[in-house]
This record gives C-alpha cells, structure tokens and sequence, in this order.
C-alpha cells in the first residue's frame, strides 16, 4: 500500500502518455496523492482536464507561470514528494536528465529534486538502442535514477523489441519497492572513497589512479536499502551519490577528521584509496627546476592509519570494513590486513595494471572475514556493490 505517499508524477510526450492516466488511478487506488506535471509534447496525447481530473489535483505544466511560483515555486514542488516518477520517459527527457538540461518545468523540477526519481522509459526499439540513449542511461542508473522497463514487444509504429512502457501494475510495483523501507532503515553508514591528495607544492601532489567509482556505487546501493550514508570523499572522477551526506575533503589528514567527525555510525566502510605517505614539508611555492637535472630528496612520513584508529576507537561502529588493493600475493596481503587492522572484514581487490581494475568499470574482490575468504566473480562495480550492500545489511540486522 502507498497509503499517504506523495508522487510527483511527470508526464513525458509519448504515445504511452495514455497509460499514465491508468496510472494515476492505480496509484490513488493505493493511497497515493499523485501531482503531475505535464511536458508540452504530453499535451498532444493526454490533456490537462483528463489528468487533472483522474489527479483530483492541479496539473503543473508551465516553468514561468506567476500564480503557480507564488502558491508553490518549482523548488518546493520538486522536494514535497516522497517519489518523483518520470511515465512516461522519453529519449528527449531522459537525455535532458543526463546532461544537466533545465529548459522547462519538468526538466528543472528533475534538476532541483532531492528525492528519488524513478523512470519508465518508452521510445522507438531504435531511439531506445542508440548508443546516445544507452549512454544517458548508464550515466543515469550511475547517478542513483531507478528504471523500471522497458518491455519488449510490438510499438505503436509497427516495429517489435525494447521500448515498451512497462505495463501500469508493474510501474505500481516498482513505485512500491522505491518508497519501501529497506532492511538498512534507520542505520547510519560512513563510507571513504576516492583518492587522497599529498601536496608536494601548490602545483603538485602524490596521488593514485583510484576514480571512486566503486565508493560511489556502494554508497547508492546502501541508500537502495534505506541506509543514511555520510560520504567521506577525496577528488574522485565519478561525482558523488546524490542522496548521500557529501564531505569532500583533499588529504588523508583531512579525511581522518572528517571521518571522527561523521561519528557514531552503524557501519564504516573504508573503500578510500588513502596515500599512505605526505611530504613532509610540502613547499608554500612552486618548486622550480634550477638547471642541475636534479631535485632535492623529499622527506616523507605516514598517513594516520584511519582504518586502525577507527576499529580501536571507542566510537568504533558495530561493523567496520576495510579494503586493500593490491598488485601481488592478494589473499595474503588481505589476511595480514585484517589482523593488523582490527576490522571487521576486508575486501581485496587485484589492481595490477593488467586488470584494468583501477579506474575501470569492472571489479573482483574477495570478502575476507574471520570465517574465511569468499570470492566474488569479475563483474560490474554497481554488481559488486549491490553484493556488498545486501551482506552488510545481513551483518546489522
């Protein structure tokens, strides 16, 4: 039952427009209070009376409407919801949400919504297996957008495959498992990602090649399961999960405190790729070559140990999990972590240059604990988060 749930309903320009009528019934049907919001190309195949009327609401359709800003401006009618669902969506909205496109009211409420979105693509079998579509959908599905569909079968144009709108139970269904309470409701969870950065002067600094992609993708898929994630991230390549509690910080140093700061926590996750060395002394200015060929040595010390400080602190959460990357005697090296470490569970990752790990879209890790090593086969990052997710909501329960 959606008994008191509010959803944003966007309608897109698209023949399974029609469906979206349907769909408003079912979920009202539900208990749902349904708010929707119609795109100019919706207005050729539904009207505003007939969803208006199914809605028992108002339908918002212009960006710039006064009376519409003055009673609920698009921001506060973006975030009144609990769920904002895109039925149906269309390759144009679709490629607007994945690019950062705000050129009318649907497009800006899906940019300024801090809720969950989720999206019932329809289109042509071509439009939907275009490279262009696949990307923005990838682009979305990494930016946390939840899908549901689409169903393959014979299209309004006479052409058969992928493109269908999902039937309206199965949209009901899915809009039921987003506003379900999943099993980390109510559990806070810390998790590092991304690389550190250690000045060496204002210009330079040591790093790693670590995107934090995988960080990223496990931070979603806890929210997926109701977690509340603090997010401790480095400069990472892949932007941060909306959704999460954003910290961003640059040093080891600084995530050291970050992370004591984001205590208590249920669970720690410790899948930052932090330096383990700093210079000493990092230069206040440009270090300049002066002709000899050669530099003056650095002097180097060691990182806080945040993974070790945080399992032996008196805050220590309930769980607390490390990762090791490394390029030679995996298991080993993973195993003489763990002991070292005090943590809960480690998980190894072979990064050897030759994996293509490191900065890619794929993993292989291996779940070590006190009872032993448990291999995951190679598989998407988002693949390898969803596994992670589901056994640490199994170990908090």
């Amino acid at each position: 039952m959606l008994q008191g749930k509010k959803i944003l309903l966007v309608i897109a320009g698209g023949i399974a427009a029609f469906k979206s009528l349907d769909l408003i019934r079912r979920l009202r049907e539900q208990g749902a209070h349904v708010t929707p919001v119609l795109t100019r190309a919706a207005e050729q195949f539904v009207t505003p009376l007939s969803v208006s009327a199914l809605a028992a609401e108002k339908v918002y359709r212009e960006l710039f409407d006064l009376t519409d800003e003055r009673e609920m401006g698009h921001i506060e009618l973006s975030r009144a919801a609990d769920l904002v669902v895109v039925a149906p969506a269309t390759a144009d909205l679709l490629a607007k949400m994945a690019n950062g496109h705000a050129d009318d009211l649907a497009s800006t409420l899906l940019m300024a919504t801090d809720k969950r979105v989720l999206c019932a693509p329809a289109m042509n079998v071509r439009m939907w297996l275009h490279p262009a579509n696949q990307r923005n959908v990838a682009q979305l599905r990494a930016d946390g957008v939840l899908f549901t569909g689409p169903g393959e079968g014979e299209m309004a144009c006479g052409e058969y495959g992928p493109g269908r709108m999902s039937e309206v139970p199965e949209i009901v269904a899915a809009v039921g498992e987003a506003l379900a309470e999943g099993p980390l409701s109510g559990k806070h969870i810390l998790l590092t990602s991304g690389p550190t950065h250690e000045p060496i002067d204002p210009v330079r600094y040591i790093a790693n090649r670590s995107s934090g992609a995988q960080g990223t993708a496990l931070a979603r898929a806890l929210m997926g399961l109701g977690a509340s994630v603090t997010f401790v991230t480095g400069p990472a390549l892949v932007p941060p999960p909306a959704g999460a509690s954003v910290v961003k910080v640059e040093t080891a140093r600084q995530m050291h405190e970050a992370v004591f700061a984001a205590l208590p926590a249920d669970a720690a996750v410790f899948a930052a790729a932090v330096a383990d060395w700093r210079v000493v002394d990092a230069s206040d200015k440009k270090i300049k070559k002066d002709g000899s060929g050669r530099i003056a040595p650095l002097e180097f010390t060691e990182n806080p140990d945040i993974l070790a400080e945080v399992s032996k602190s008196p805050q220590r959460p309930g769980l607390v999990i490390g990762f090791a990357a490394e390029t030679n005697d995996l298991i080993a090296h993973a195993e003489a972590k763990l002991k070292r470490k005090g943590c809960d569970w480690i998980i190894a990752n072979d990064v050897s240059p030759e994996t293509g790990i490191m900065g890619g879209s794929e993993n292989a890790v291996t779940i070590l604990t006190a009872a032993g090593a448990d291999a995951l086969p190679r598989m998407s990052k988002d693949q390898v988060a969803q596994q992670l997710a589901a056994r640490i909501a199994e170990a908090l329960r």
